[in-house]
């Protein structure tokens, strides 16, 4: 909830004048509220503008789009794909109907322009945020870890000027990318030309290098100005329940490393997958697909093998998913549950593993228990099950999605770092330093299992702090440039009212029968349903905002017509004696993100609005009789040429 007052274009002094939008400041709005105030912004671990390029997208302006959406993320092209998006999850417009499908609308504009088109790199670099200019004494630099953090540690760290070289013991780069997510949500080629992108920046890529026995920590970290550890979580957990250790029990780890290294491995006709989250799904799956046998006389599974041979085993395999969470608690993306069932992927809600039953060694049935709980009363994962209740299914291998771990046994016995009892790398959170100056850790190895953009941003994160550790550089706070609308000639699709009117759009898929194991599943939007999906969004960047001032006559007459006008009920005139008679006024804020402080509370109202209900329709300043009431977009100064393409109605 806010109080606003004052105009905020003085942003505790980082406004940028910009020619004819902008307008005179009375007080400093708080910066925390401005960047908060734009929900996907705010939930992308990167800062991507999202509502700015799919409202580019909805105008046709397919380069700025794409410009805009690569600036901060290393991986565009990748998250496209294969994002977990909580950008969608903070999206406004779920409170009108659906979030806008922004995942799906990067990959629209990165399949024309990323790195997977026939675009020059050259091109593509012009589109890159450059964290900072290139060092005049550059460093060198050791990442041990070619996976997300790795790799986009060392795409920054390339572009301030500095020598990485990047070590990983896989024969592939990519790490989980390449060995956890399955081909048919990642094509090969993509993840290869992201990874090709990072090389022409000037990074050096060594593979098949395994620290702690090729190359010992402490000769790396002496030979090196910084090293930054990113190796991941690359040991599946396993249950401490009788028989997990037959022959035909797997980690989920070593079954995804497996299948997309085309390594041979055996699986049985039945396989039973334990777990309820996104990785459980990637199991179940591929499992489904999955070329690989028990059977003597049958080839394994290698991801060379002719596609109409692998296409002649599809979707055989009989997979069952036993899930501790009902339908609704599962951690999973509900497009994957609906894809999965689609697939014929049986799933087993609330029950949970008891034993691995076995005969003559191997696994023969999952034995599980009835689960009364999953969470307890404050919330936190206390799963409960209830004995008695047992129940066999019966399966040739159990496949454990429950989990990941951190290997840290590469560091040797004196690496000098402090570790967090559930085994990963403690570090500074700000900066991702750890306790031996010059050495940084991010990803997985230092927070455990994430997804993927989170990761990026440790990336890039730690790579400005080492270039900070190296040359003593620092970055300036964010400045912005503040445009205000003339309220009678504003111009927005929801100010028609015709909003509800757009429905989110359904991502195409390839029939069931044609997914293998390389076949992607989901299909990129057509322009017409792209243009479609990008109109709805509620453009956040742009603000109601109360600007009294008696230099301009814009003092409210507490009419109330904004009160009635608004759509949402979002805005309240109350009156001072009673905000503080029902202690509101604790919960609001003044522009500058101070207390709302009641001097005099008998005298006077404050307009009240509820920032988390806005839609940025117009009508409230469009109804202001005296002008108080404006309209006004906030654009991020080193974005704004491209940003402040999206305020305008085509």
């Amino acid at each position: 909830m806010s109080a606003a007052i004052q105009s905020p274009c003085a942003l505790d002094g980082r406004a940028v004048r910009t020619a004819r939008d902008w307008y005179g400041a009375h007080a400093p709005l708080n910066g925390r509220w401005l960047e908060t105030n734009f929900p996907c912004r705010a939930a992308c671990p990167v800062g991507t503008h999202a509502g700015g390029y799919v409202t580019l997208i909805a105008q046709g302006r397919w380069r700025e789009a794409y410009a805009l959406a690569r600036r901060p993320n290393p991986f565009a092209s990748i998250c496209g794909r294969v994002c977990a998006h909580p950008c969608e999850a903070a999206c406004r417009r779920g409170a009108i109907d659906s979030p806008i499908n922004i995942r799906a609308l990067k990959r629209v504009v990165t399949e024309r322009l990323g790195v997977e088109s026939e675009r020059p790199f050259e091109d593509v670099l012009r589109c890159v945020e450059r964290p900072r200019p290139p060092a005049e004494c550059p460093g060198r630099v050791a990442v041990v870890g070619a996976g997300p953090a790795g790799l986009s540690c060392a795409h920054d760290l390339a572009l301030m000027g500095h020598r990485v070289v990047v070590l990983d013991a896989a024969p592939v780069a990519g790490g989980m990318m390449r060995l956890g997510i399955p081909e048919y949500r990642l094509p090969r080629e993509v993840l290869d030309s992201e990874i090709d992108f990072v090389r022409f920046l000037g990074a050096e890529i060594r593979l098949g290098v395994e620290v702690g026995k090729d190359v010992l920590f402490r000769d790396l970290v002496a030979a090196h100005d910084a090293v930054f550890l990113a190796p991941g979580c690359r040991q599946g957990r396993s249950l401490k329940i009788p028989g997990a250790g037959l022959k035909g029990v797997l980690t989920a780890v070593d079954f995804l490393a497996a299948a997309n290294l085309g390594t041979p491995l055996e699986v049985g006709e039945r396989v039973v997958v334990v777990g309820g989250g996104n990785v459980a799904y990637d199991v179940a799956r591929t499992a489904r697909r999955f070329g690989g046998t028990s059977l003597p006389d049958e080839e394994h599974h290698n991801l060379a093998v002719d596609a109409a041979v692998v296409a002649s085993r599809l979707l055989r395999r009989d997979v069952t998913m036993v899930a501790l969470e009902a339908r609704h608690e599962m951690p999973a993306d509900p497009r994957e549950i609906e894809e999965g069932s689609e697939e014929g992927i049986r799933l087993v809600n609330r029950r949970g593993p008891k034993a691995v039953l076995g005969s003559n060694g191997s696994a023969r049935a999952l034995q599980t228990l009835a689960v009364s709980r999953v969470f307890d009363e404050q919330g936190r994962f206390a799963p409960e099950m209830v004995q008695g209740t047992e129940s066999e299914i019966a399966c040739d291998t159990v496949i454990l999605a429950v989990g990941q771990a951190a290997d840290l046994s590469f560091l040797g016995s004196d690496h000098g770092l402090a570790t967090a009892p559930q085994g990963t790398i403690q570090v500074d959170r700000r900066d991702l330093s750890t306790t031996r100056p010059g050495v940084f850790a991010g990803g997985d190895v230092a927070f455990g299992p994430r997804i993927v953009i989170e990761a990026v941003a440790d990336g890039r994160r730690a790579a400005r702090s080492i270039d900070t550790f190296i040359t003593g550089r620092t970055d300036a706070l964010p400045r912005y440039a503040v445009r205000v609308f003339d309220a009678l000639g504003y111009d927005h699709p929801f100010a028609r009212g015709d909003y509800e009117k757009v429905p989110r759009g359904v991502l195409p898929t390839i029939p069931v029968e044609r997914r293998g194991l390389r076949e992607q599943v989901e299909q990129v939007l057509g322009e017409v349903d792209a243009r479609a999906e990008g109109s709805r969004c509620l453009h956040c960047w742009v603000n109601t905002v109360f600007d009294s001032s008696r230099m301009l006559g814009s003092e409210c007459i507490q009419c109330g017509g904004c009160v009635d006008v608004c759509p949402e009920q979002c805005i309240d005139l109350v009156a001072l004696l009673r905000l503080a008679a029902s202690g509101e006024a604790r919960g609001a804020r003044l522009p500058d993100g101070s207390p709302l402080e009641l001097a005099e509370p008998s005298r006077g109202a404050a307009l009240i609005k509820d920032e988390t209900a806005c839609i940025r329709c117009g009508l409230c300043a469009r109804r202001c009789p005296v002008g108080l009431i404006t309209m006004q977009a906030f654009h991020r100064a080193d974005e704004s040429e491209l940003s402040c393409l999206a305020d305008q109605v085509l």
